[in-house]
């Protein structure tokens, strides 16, 4: 733990100038005391640290002295720390060993490219987590991403949509798609999706598995999500939309808002176009909220269920 921190300080210093020691207590959670100790160790490896004394003192480094990444610009050194999401790094266990990274790199580029990447925290942040939504992660997920880097094979008992199912998986990767986790899974010479969320336990077992030659983790789930759109909305509807529906198009979903917004308008700036659905239950739940809007002109069974949920509703607040 010693070890890491005088690394840490030196780093520190490294990539950002004079710190006093109050500063570097803070940063370690330590004492002012157990800094001045870190320091005169520091001092005494060879460490050319040197302290100023007053209001603008602190502890610096001797000037040159830096280790450079040789070949690395201002642009990628950016690039590289606009990539290190700290939510989703904390989700997986990995919060220190990013923090670490980060600043082996800001002291690692040279001291112009070093000062531009450091402002990218400042300028970007990037939340995964849709809105409405809590970010919650999984309780089992730092178990399964170790499993997964150390191709480790787990048996998990799943709470899939319609049972409890236990089952032997080799864990291939992790995807976070908008704040939930998922895991892409072999199971003989298939590869399954798993919603971390649904792992009600685990047990990693202590033989490993080969990861598949030529296994594309982000090909592997755009496939996935392709396969899982055309399963799900196999049915269509017609429908004909009112100028005011259209900024809320997007409940319906990206597919059917395209569709529409696709469409020529008519004289009054009705569109009509054909979008695909789920299931004539779930479109009316959803095609409800948007009342006169937006008519639905087929199939026949959708326009029934709509009018039956209009006079269920109608019922429910009459008097």
């Amino acid at each position: 733990m010693r070890a890491n921190r005088l690394l840490s300080i030196l780093l520190l210093l490294q990539s950002r100038g004079r710190l006093t020691a109050q500063a570097l207590a803070d940063e370690f959670e330590v004492s002012v005391r157990t800094v001045y100790r870190d320091i005169d160790e520091l001092s005494a490896a060879g460490v050319p640290v040197y302290a100023d004394r007053g209001p603008g003192g602190g502890f610096a480094l001797l000037d040159g002295y830096r280790t450079r990444l040789t070949g690395m610009t201002a642009s990628e050194a950016e690039t590289l720390l606009l990539a290190g999401l700290p939510g989703p790094a904390a989700d997986l266990g990995l919060a220190e060993p990013l923090a670490a990274a980060r600043l082996k790199l800001l002291a690692a580029v040279p001291q112009a490219a070093g000062e531009g990447a450091a402002r990218v925290g400042d300028r970007f942040h990037l939340d995964p987590v849709d809105w409405y939504r809590r970010a919650e992660p999984p309780p089992h997920l730092p178990a399964i991403a170790r499993a997964v880097w150390g191709q480790r094979r787990l048996v998990i008992r799943y709470e899939s949509w319609s049972a409890t199912v236990r089952r032997t998986v080799d864990p291939l990767g992790l995807v976070l798609k908008a704040g939930t986790w998922y895991l892409m899974a072999r199971i003989g010479d298939s590869i399954r999706t798993y919603k971390v969320a649904k792992v009600l336990d685990l047990d990693v077992l202590p033989d490993g598995f080969a990861h598949p030659a030529g296994f594309d983790l982000a090909a592997q789930w755009q496939e996935s999500l392709q396969r899982f759109a055309r399963e799900l909305r196999r049915a269509e509807a017609v429908l004909r939309v009112s100028p005011e529906a259209l900024p809320l198009l997007d409940r319906l979903g990206a597919d059917a808002a395209e569709a529409v917004l696709q469409a020529e308008p008519d004289a009054e700036g009705w569109r009509r176009a054909t979008v695909p659905i789920e299931g004539v239950g779930h479109a009316a739940r959803l095609l409800l909220g948007f009342t006169d809007t937006i008519e639905v002109l087929e199939p026949p069974a959708l326009r029934q269920a709509l009018a039956e949920g209009a006079r269920r509703v109608a019922a429910l607040y009459r008097g």
